[in-house]
């Protein structure tokens, strides 16, 4: 199995987290809940053109889109099929860091995977997964990907400095913040304060904040065998039990301990029973 990631410098770092690329990697289950995390993903299939997603409801139910996809800020888990991430490479964008590259508004993809020819036109797609192929190196392909982003950086405007303001609050704090409290300090009414932030970031700032919570809570129980849930409820800022355990139940389908017996080797990836 080949798995790399790599950090781009600036100024892409300014918006991107990693770049990521796996390949020869076959999971024993056929199915896998992707759980959420508030960002933006660009996702290219290079074994196979086109990407296959599930119900969460009803995973008899398949939805295809072509190989080379955005997948949108999600509000609650969705569900892949694994058997096409046998070589896969991927942008996984800081949250707010993908609008300047996506054109309408990426609250518009809110739980969806959109294609990327949709959104960047088929000329500026077309050649991607095929010279992403024929890169012999992961380092190559991450070239290529680079190349491309900076190419288009220049076209679309940047993050409203009160989004990328609000966000370094919101990731910093394990309680929801209310609005009124964080537009009485950048100078913004909270209609528009939280117009531009569902433009930039893909959610709301309260579903925003909703989702780093639950997301403190995944990543410190990720890799623990034993969890006290009452102290990881407090610690992350849930008010009581039932509070944690419904907002969990929300995001993520299962209940936390369902969740710790069900959860995967990948962080956010939990497999499915077939």
């Amino acid at each position: 199995m080949i798995a790399r990631h790599y950090r781009p410098a600036a100024p892409l770092s300014n918006f991107v987290d990693l770049f990521w690329y796996y390949a020869g990697y076959v999971r024993e289950h056929s199915k896998e809940r992707l759980l959420p995390t508030g960002t933006i993903e660009l996702v290219i299939n290079l074994h196979e053109d086109e990407v296959r997603t599930y119900d969460p409801d009803n995973t008899d139910i398949c939805r295809r889109t072509p190989g080379s996809v955005v997948i949108g800020a999600h509000s609650r888990y969705f569900v892949l099929d694994t058997s096409e991430q046998s070589n896969v490479i991927g942008i996984h964008f800081k949250p707010g860091g993908a609008f300047p590259f996506l054109q309408p508004p990426v609250g518009e993809f809110r739980d969806m995977h959109v294609a990327l020819d949709a959104v960047w036109g088929v000329g500026g797609v077309a050649a991607l997964p095929e010279q992403l192929l024929q890169a012999p190196t992961p380092e190559e392909k991450f070239a290529i990907l680079e190349s491309t982003l900076l190419s288009r950086i220049s076209h679309y405007p940047e993050p409203h400095a009160a989004v990328a303001h609000a966000v370094k609050c919101f990731d910093g704090a394990p309680q929801v913040q209310t609005i009124t409290s964080l537009t009485e300090r950048i100078g913004l009414s909270p209609k528009r304060f939280i117009q531009l932030f569902t433009e930039q970031v893909g959610l709301t700032p309260k579903l925003y904040c909703r989702v780093q919570r639950f997301q403190r809570v995944v990543q410190s129980v990720w890799q623990q065998r034993q969890v006290d849930w009452a102290g990881v409820a407090a610690d992350c800022g849930y008010y009581d039990q039932a509070h944690f355990i419904r907002d969990f139940r929300a995001f993520s389908g299962l209940n936390p301990s369902a969740y710790l017996s069900l959860r995967g080797e990948f962080l956010n990836h939990v497999p499915l029973k077939d």
